[in-house]
Formats: structure tokens, sequence, C-alpha cells
């Protein structure tokens, strides 16, 4: 009877061993996943900050030019008022002459339309 109680305790503590074993491998397990997240999260933000940088470059090139733009069209409109406004000064009276010499110099006629049913 003992040498069956001595191979019951064998195989309970080959059991516990067995079961031991798998604990630390599961725990073995979760520390790689959870190291591997890790490194792949710091991998990803290395990434994120490289496009992020990569962006804005790229976005502080076009800005830049799109000021300089803004410039010219600024340059550009003011220059357009100026030429209209010196058109406008140089045509005012010549414009005013001509308005006025329509409306003082009308020549009553009867239309032509209207001629056809006399």
């Amino acid at each position: 009877m003992t040498s069956q109680s001595q191979g019951i305790q064998q195989l309970l503590q080959a059991e516990k061993r067995a079961k031991d074993k798998l604990e630390e491998a599961k725990k073995h397990k979760g520390r790689r996943l959870k190291q591997a997240k890790d490194e792949a999260m710091a991998e990803i933000d290395q990434y994120k900050l490289l496009r992020e940088n990569e962006f804005r470059r790229i976005q502080s090139s076009i800005m830049g030019s799109q000021g300089n733009l803004a410039v010219k069209v600024e340059e550009q409109t003011a220059a357009k008022i100026q030429a209209l406004s010196s058109s406008y000064r140089a045509n005012k009276e010549k414009l005013t002459a001509e308005l006025l010499n329509l409306i003082f110099n009308i020549k009553p006629e009867i239309h032509t339309n209207y001629r056809k049913f006399l």
C-alpha cells in the first residue's frame, strides 16, 4: 500500500510540477505579448512622429508659398484698383458730357412699328 501511496504522491507531484510549468509558460507568454505590444506601440509612435514631421514640413512649404501668393494677390489688387481709379478720373468728364448730351438732345420720332399701323 505504501508503494501505491508513494506512486500516487509521485503522480500528484508530477502533476503539480506540470501545472507550475504550464502557469510559468502562460506568464512568460503574457510577458512576451506585452513586450511585443509595447515594442509595436513604440514603433507606431515613432512612425507617427516621422509622418507628422513630414506633414508639417510639406504644409509649411505649401503654406509659405500661399503666404507669398496672398502678398502677390494684394499687390495685383492694389495695382488694378489704382488703374481703374485713374481710368475713372480720366474718362469721368467725357462720359458725363456724353450722358448729358444724350439726355438733353432728344429727337422725338415715331416708332417704326407704330408707323406700320398708320
